[in-house]
C-alpha cells in the first residue's frame, strides 16, 4: 500500500537534489503535511470526490499525486522527477535526441531561411531524421518574406517532387512534412487561408507581433489560437530572447500572459507546447514548461531552424527537456511521420466536430 505523504516527501528529495527553486519544493512538502494531519477516511473520501483542493496546502498538481498514490499507483509526477536521479544530464538528453524522428519547426530561402527546401532535407536526413516538416512564416511576417497563399501552394508542389525524388533515390525512407509556421494575429485568428491550413500537415502557431500586449489580452489571443482547429503546436511560447540575434546584443523580455490557462487550454485542445531549441530563444523556459508538463501538455522540441547546420540544435532543447522530466511518449516528433500525421488528423477533426457543436441551435429552438 503507497503513502500519499511519503510519495510528495520523496518529490521533494529529487526536486532538491536537482536544485529546483525552493518554493517548488515547499508546495510538496506543505501538501505532504496536510496529508499527515488529514484523517485516512477524509483523505479518501475527499480524493473520490474530488474536493482535495479545498484542504489548504493541497493545489492542482499536489491532489493528482494524492489521488494516485491513493489508488495504488506511482504517481506520474514521481516517475518524472525520478528520471533525474543518477543521471547525468548530458546522457538524459542524449537518450531523449536519440528517441526524436523527426522536427516539427524548419524553415527555408522560401521565407526567411538560408539554404533552400532541399538542402535543408538532406542535412535532416544525414542526422538521422525520418521526416522534417517544413514550416516557413506566413504573409503577415513581410519581414521574414512570409508566404502568400499562392506561394504556399506553389511550395506544395515542390515538396511534392521532392518526396517522389527521395522515395526513389535508394536512400534511407525520408519524408518532407507540409506546414507552416503561420502569425498570431491580435485577435487570435491564424495568417493563412483556413482551407489551405486544412491541406497542411501540421501547423505551428507563433506570436511575432505586439509581444508587450497586457497579459489578459495576450491569454485571450493565445488562447484563441490554441482552440483552432488548425493549430498543432504552439510555437516558442513567451517570445523571449535570452540574447540577441541580430539585435546589436541585446535579448527580449518574455510575453505575460496567464500561463496556467494557456496550457490548460493546450492540454483541452490537445495542442502540443513547443520546445524551442534555439539558443537565443530556450522558449519556453524551464518553470513554464514544468507547468506545461504538470497541465498535461504534449510538447515538440523543434530548432525552429533556418540553415542546415541549425538542425543539428535538437539536443539543446533535449537538455531543457530532460531537466524538467519531459519522457519520450510525451513528445510528438518521437512518434514517427504517420503517427504523428494521424494525431494532426484527429485532432482537427475532433475540434471541428466540437466548434461544429458549439454553433448548433439548442433542442427546441
Amino acid at each position: 500500500m503507497r503513502s500519499p505523504a511519503q510519495d510528495l516527501r520523496s518529490i521533494a528529495f529529487c526536486l532538491e537534489r536537482a536544485l529546483e527553486p525552493s518554493y517548488r519544493v515547499k508546495a510538496f512538502r506543505t501538501a505532504a503535511a496536510v496529508v499527515d494531519r488529514t484523517p485516512p477516511a477524509e483523505l479518501s473520501a475527499r480524493a473520490a470526490a474530488g474536493t482535495l483542493t479545498e484542504l489548504t496546502g493541497i493545489g492542482k498538481v499536489t491532489a493528482l499525486v494524492v489521488q494516485e498514490s491513493l489508488a495504488g499507483e506511482e504517481p506520474v509526477y514521481l516517475r518524472r522527477v525520478q528520471t533525474l536521479e543518477g543521471t547525468p544530464v548530458s546522457q538524459g538528453a542524449a537518450a531523449l535526441r536519440r528517441a526524436l524522428k523527426g522536427d516539427c519547426h524548419t524553415h527555408s530561402d522560401w521565407s526567411d531561411g538560408g539554404s533552400p527546401i532541399e538542402e535543408m532535407a538532406l542535412a535532416a536526413r544525414a542526422l538521422g531524421h525520418e521526416y522534417v516538416v517544413l514550416t516557413d512564416h506566413s504573409p503577415r511576417l513581410t519581414v521574414a518574406n512570409g508566404l502568400s497563399a499562392d506561394r504556399l501552394r506553389q511550395q506544395l508542389d515542390v515538396v511534392e517532387a521532392l518526396n517522389s525524388d527521395f522515395a526513389a533515390d535508394g536512400g534511407p525512407p525520408f519524408r518532407i512534412l507540409t506546414g507552416i509556421e503561420v502569425d498570431i494575429h491580435l485577435d487570435g485568428s491564424l495568417d493563412q487561408e483556413p482551407a489551405l491550413l486544412a491541406r497542411l500537415d501540421l501547423v505551428v502557431a507563433s506570436v511575432h507581433s505586439a509581444l508587450r500586449m497586457p497579459a489578459d489580452e495576450m491569454t485571450a489571443r493565445m488562447v484563441a489560437a490554441i482552440s483552432n482547429p488548425h493549430t498543432d503546436v504552439l510555437g516558442h511560447c513567451t517570445g523571449r530572447q535570452v540574447h540577441g540575434h541580430g539585435r546589436g546584443g541585446k535579448g527580449r523580455p518574455e510575453s505575460e500572459f496567464d500561463a496556467e490557462v494557456v496550457f490548460a487550454a493546450c492540454a483541452r485542445f490537445d495542442v502540443a507546447v513547443e520546445v524551442n531549441s534555439r539558443p537565443e530563444r530556450l522558449d519556453p523556459p524551464k518553470r513554464l514548461l514544468r507547468l506545461a508538463l504538470e497541465s498535461g501538455c504534449k510538447v515538440a522540441i523543434d530548432t525552429d531552424a533556418h540553415a542546415p547546420g541549425q538542425l543539428d540544435w535538437l539536443v539543446l532543447g533535449c537538455e531543457r527537456a530532460f531537466l524538467c522530466g519531459v519522457r519520450a511518449e510525451d513528445v510528438v516528433n518521437a512518434w514517427d511521420a504517420d503517427a504523428l500525421l494521424s494525431w494532426t488528423a484527429a485532432r482537427s477533426h475532433r475540434q471541428a466536430a466540437a466548434a461544429a457543436a458549439a454553433r448548433a441551435p439548442s433542442p427546441g429552438r
